[in-house]
């Protein structure tokens, strides 16, 4: 972090001083977690839903926070503020306004973000000190404590804008206002609170809504409600995909045998031949927008080739392909799910499995996707079906309503027979596949968070270094 003093800290966020000396300086890290400060950093006390920071200020200051963000004396040195989360936005802005030179790169979409944030952050970081969340801090508070993290060396900022409703993305442009945004999609991802996928543009085009006139927007050109966004911006604008039109696009999209993609990259500047190290063909897209972001920032194109091929999967739990001793294969994609992150996973699955003779046995683990509102049970079974379609080798539904609907989605596509089964839970998942699991086999595990499922890989994983 910048260093402030709580004089002005207190001034940034519109705060007063308790019990604290106004010129003692805060060199961050600022935190929500008491048991990640560091001396000199800031502890934030946020009312979490079974958790109230107020109650470890006492511990964070005895660490070596130099004073507590808060609502109410504390006991310890303190800057009283009336929302300690607005107060988070107001801090990072005032750090942001400082750096002045720091290069922000902003990314939105209803799949791959956390994905195509770490691709950028690996691509920018030969170009400069580069500052971005581990995994997806995407709202009105994992957002501002990355931004906080910005120094006086930090070349770039890269970050994740997540949305629930309208104006979120407004609002967390205004605490860090981006130089480039990018939209990499529109799904169905949280349809059940905005209703419609034209709902979810509107939002997720806040980005772009928000850049000046000096600023680039990275849009894909393959996404029929991303494409029309070069009308919402003041900025110059960057097509990316595999549209012919697009300006930064991919030609000659192969997978090898264990489902990596590689494909020749065709930029203004060039062109140069990309071998991804990640698993599934939905990561060319990804790279594409990584790669429209170096052209923005005036990387080569041969450079931003060979820092695609060296990128490798930085956030847990997103297409971490690992092989146990047997020779089974486990993919533990269980972050997060969606119908078009499951489509995309189910899709890598098969390419990893191979096909001919050598094809592998491949099982999907399939757990349920959360916030899809009214067209809950239909997408479920249209994940169902597409397992089937696939030629996935067998379909284990994981969980309730929806994941019966899923499971029923295969039989009815074509009489799977045993080749599809619903188990109630994780443990009842975890049951079957040790009993049926056999060398060389491949297992995909994936579902929305809230499902938790993956406690499934990870047994399997254990299993696999027992043996």
């Amino acid at each position: 972090m910048i260093a402030l003093t709580l004089a002005e800290v207190a001034t940034a966020v519109g705060g007063t001083l308790d019990a604290a000396d106004p010129q003692a300086l805060v060199t961050g890290p600022v935190e929500v977690d008491s048991r990640r400060l560091r001396p000199g950093g800031l502890f934030a006390a946020v009312l979490g839903e079974h958790v109230d920071g107020h109650d470890f200020a006492e511990k964070a200051v005895a660490d070596g926070a130099v004073a507590v963000l808060a609502t109410r004396r504390v006991g310890v040195p303190a800057v009283l503020v009336d929302d300690v989360v607005v107060a988070l936005g107001r801090l990072a802005r005032a750090v942001m306004d400082r750096a002045s030179d720091t290069e922000v790169v902003a990314i939105t979409g209803s799949a791959g973000k956390t994905s195509t944030k770490d691709l950028i952050a690996q691509v920018l970081q030969r170009r400069g000190t580069t500052v971005f969340p581990p995994g997806s801090f995407n709202n009105e508070i994992g957002m501002p404590l990355t931004a906080l993290r910005v120094e006086e060396s930090t070349r770039h900022l890269v970050l994740e804008m997540g949305a629930r409703g309208k104006g979120h993305i407004d609002y967390l442009t205004r605490i860090v206002p981006p130089r480039i945004g990018v939209v990499l999609n529109i799904g169905t991802a949280h349809l059940g609170e905005f209703g419609s996928r034209a709902a979810i543009a509107e939002a997720k085009g806040e980005l772009v809504e928000a850049l000046t006139t000096e600023g680039v927007a990275v849009l894909n050109a393959d996404d029929p409600l991303v494409r029309p966004m070069v009308d919402r911006t003041k900025a110059r604008v960057l097509l990316f995909g595999e549209h012919p039109e697009a300006d930064v696009r991919a030609v000659n999209v192969r997978l090898d045998a264990t489902g990596r993609p590689s494909f020749t990259l065709i930029t203004p500047a060039g062109s140069a031949t990309v071998q991804l190290r990640l698993y599934g063909e939905h990561h060319v897209s990804n790279a594409l927008a990584a790669a429209a972001v170096a052209v923005a920032l005036g990387m080569s194109v041969d450079d931003t080739a060979a820092a695609l091929g060296e990128a490798g999967a930085l956030s847990r739990w997103r297409m971490e392909v690992v092989d146990r001793a047997d020779g089974v294969t486990v993919v533990n994609d269980a972050y997060n799910a969606n119908p078009e992150s499951m489509r995309a996973a189910l899709r890598a699955l098969v390419s990893i499995g191979g096909r001919g003779p050598e094809r592998r046995r491949t099982w999907a683990v399939l757990g349920e996707m959360r916030e899809l509102g009214e067209d809950s049970l239909d997408e479920h079974d249209a994940i169902g079906r597409l397992a089937v379609r696939l030629d996935v080798t067998k379909l284990v539904a994981v969980g309730g309503r929806d994941a019966a609907c899923m499971e029923l989605g295969a039989r009815n596509e074509g009489s799977w027979g045993e080749e599809s089964v619903l188990v109630s839970d994780a443990d009842a998942a975890i049951e079957l596949l040790r009993a049926q699991l056999q060398p060389g086999d491949v297992v995909l595990v994936k579902a929305s968070r809230s499902v938790g499922l993956e406690t499934v890989a990870e047994a399997l994983l254990a299993d696999g270094a027992a043996q």
